[in-house]
């Protein structure tokens, strides 16, 4: 079983908040990590913006960003529960 890297990202949206942007929840004995609400917040009226005009640069960037966030923590979540099968 061969380790893919994890994605790179190339920047952090500015509206991410430097404590709290991330919770840790446990599933079946196992710590996901998931974005917080108040991230999850932001993406939502983004995306609600993007349905109902064009959004500007800076804000097509940050939603660009938050994706770019979403893959690594998907890709960090899947590392973690491979790594308990792993185990078992």
């Amino acid at each position: 079983m061969t380790n893919p890297l994890p994605p790179k990202l190339k920047s952090l949206p500015a509206s991410l908040p430097t404590e709290g942007a991330v919770r840790i929840e446990l599933s079946e004995g196992i710590p996901i990590f998931r974005a917080s609400s108040a991230v999850q917040n932001r993406i939502e009226e983004l995306l609600e913006k993007q349905q109902d005009a064009l959004l500007s640069a800076e804000e097509e960037q940050e939603l660009d960003s938050y994706e770019e966030i979403d893959d690594y923590l998907s890709f960090v979540n899947r590392t973690i529960r491979n790594l308990s099968l792993t185990q078992i």
